[in-house]
């Protein structure tokens, strides 16, 4: 059994991981519950609505890659909104095998209603800092990305 007094101890509230996540998971709910509110959408709905109208005819592999969404959510996420008329999936003209996404017309407009209040929500998050520190936090952002995933680039 170990020496208890040689054992280091995990502190939450100091553990860089845990207060990553929980930050980003606070910011997430505070903004997911604007857009649910109003247009009935999760944050797993809303990222990848926002992925696909951000990058049209993509796949839902490649949504689970960009978002490090778990593949049971994208797949969720996605069977939902083509529920609910905001996406629609197209196969591939260049190969059978590959779908694509598309927000629909429907989706298209519940986008750009979303996108300025989302935006507007990163405003209010940013003005919490002067502008160098907001240049330090997108250096500071981009060494543990970079650190956390070398193989390849998150954002």
């Amino acid at each position: 059994m170990p020496d208890s007094d040689n054992v280091s101890l995990l502190r939450l509230r100091e553990f860089l991981p845990y207060r990553l996540s929980v930050l980003s998971n606070t910011i997430s709910t505070r903004i997911a519950a604007l857009y649910d509110r109003e247009f009935g959408l999760s944050i797993w709905q809303w990222r990848v609505m926002a992925v696909v109208g951000d990058r049209p005819g993509i796949s839902a592999t490649e949504i689970g890659q960009l978002t490090a969404m778990d593949k049971v959510a994208v797949s969720r996420a996605i069977a939902a909104m083509i529920q609910m008329g905001y996406l629609e999936r197209k196969t591939s003209e260049t190969d059978g095998r590959r779908s694509q996404l598309f927000l629909t017309p429907a989706g298209r407009d519940v986008y750009e209603l979303i996108v300025p209040i989302a935006l507007a929500e990163e405003q209010k998050l940013s003005g919490a800092l002067t502008e160098d520190e907001q240049q330090e936090l997108e250096r500071l952002m981009g060494k543990l990305a970079d650190a956390a995933s070398p193989d390849r680039e998150l954002w």
